[in-house]
């Protein structure tokens, strides 16, 4: 029978003390309590291609993949996993902080679980995945798992700013992806749920490396100030744009500034100098919203005329990426673009397999990283919105 209260107990003493490298050895010694021989913390890399065993620095253990394995097919589909051979068995866990994929949990059990043994297991599953949330910024151990090559500066300085890639309330879906991602730059993406109003907002700095990063910083940092203060998206972009212009003279971003009360379904954005969002309903590309609506942040004063908000009435169902210009203008071998009918084309056929919003993003980039045979010519960002009604 599990003790899973005493587990629990265990588990519990580190969100007071310890890092999140303690916590391999506290579930070994938890294992027996669970009946199982071991417990493994298997966390994915940056890419989402592989999943790793959380580790010290100085640890180095082989990864499993994420497309061939049924550890990975648990991260895919945040379902559990099970296999048995010779009356052995391993059972795998998706590890999920809110809507955000971290990794799997990997439980080597005698036999199949029970029903009530299993939703004991997925609450210590759920338990481990807030416990590598909330001590990953105590130490280095998740973040030395999660890279597989050295993390550029300017990528450090960016990743270091983003929200998780996934957030869900209600519903309601973000999923955003960004590559590459041990070298990105320009850049960049962010969301905040304040009341009814999802706030959604994607940026592209001009240049790349630690100038176009610091670039980035100013702007994402004066969204947030801009948002945090109450301000309107008019006003919003008024302000990135002068702060840009003040700091960087000729320097300049283009945005998307948008945001969606989820009650009503009423989205509201604003263009600036980038391209429209691939708008998705019923299993159909719908026409593209007006774009743009103004001059690239930094630029604003080149014209008299303001900023112009479009409004659009969501139906439930309805879905939105935003991208940045290096999804759509990746090129083959031959110099062919990877083009928006080619994008809305995947996101159709890769949506209407059923596929979640969080894995759509992460087959997306895999797919503009194959598309340029593994080497991007440009930062490559996307962000999914999808509403449901409450």
């Amino acid at each position: 029978m599990l003790e899973s209260m005493e587990a629990v107990r265990r588990l519990m003493d580190l969100r007071h003390r310890g890092r999140a490298e303690d916590l391999p050895a506290v579930l070994m010694e938890t294992a027996p309590l669970l009946e199982a021989r071991a417990a493994t913390v298997l966390l994915a890399d940056y890419g989402q291609v592989g999943l790793h065993p959380l580790r010290s620095a100085r640890d180095v253990s082989s990864p499993l993949g994420v497309e061939d394995t049924l550890a990975g097919r648990a991260f895919i589909t945040s379902r559990r996993q099970w296999a048995e051979t010779d009356g052995t068995g391993v059972l795998w866990l998706p590890l999920l902080h809110g809507a955000e994929r971290l990794g799997v949990l990997e439980l080597q059990v005698s036999g199949p679980p029970t029903e009530s043994a299993l939703h004991d297991l997925e609450i210590i599953a759920a338990l481990v995945a807030e416990l590598i949330a909330s001590r990953r910024f105590y130490g280095d151990a998740v973040e030395h798992t999660r890279r597989r090559m050295p993390m550029q500066l300017a990528a450090e300085i960016i990743w270091n700013q983003l929200p998780p890639l996934t957030y869900a309330i209600d519903g309601t879906r973000v999923a955003a992806v960004l590559e590459p991602c041990y070298d990105v730059g320009g850049d960049a993406f962010d969301y905040a749920a304040n009341g009814e109003v999802l706030h959604v907002a994607l940026f592209d700095t001009v240049g790349h490396g630690i100038s176009a990063s610091a670039l980035t910083t100013l702007t994402l940092n004066t969204y947030r100030n801009a948002r945090r203060s109450g301000l309107s998206l008019i006003d919003t972009c008024r302000s990135i744009d002068k702060w840009v212009r003040a700091q960087y003279p000729g320097a300049f971003v283009t945005a998307l500034l948008a945001e969606l009360d989820m009650a009503t379904g009423r989205y509201r954005r604003i263009s600036a100098g980038h391209p429209a969002e691939v708008f998705l309903r019923g299993g159909v590309v719908r026409p593209a919203l007006p774009t743009p609506n103004t001059l690239p942040l930094g630029l604003g004063h080149m014209i008299a005329r303001p900023p112009v908000v479009v409004e659009e009435q969501l139906v439930p169902g309805d879905t939105l990426v935003l991208y940045t210009d290096g999804i759509t203008e990746a090129r083959d071998a031959s110099g062919a673009l990877f083009g928006v009918d080619r994008l809305a084309t995947f996101l159709l056929n890769t949506l209407g397999d059923g596929t979640a919003a969080a894995e759509t993003m992460r087959r997306l980039v895999q797919t503009i990283v194959s598309y340029e045979d593994g080497e991007l010519r440009d930062d490559a960002t996307a962000a999914m919105l999808q509403w449901r009604a409450h």
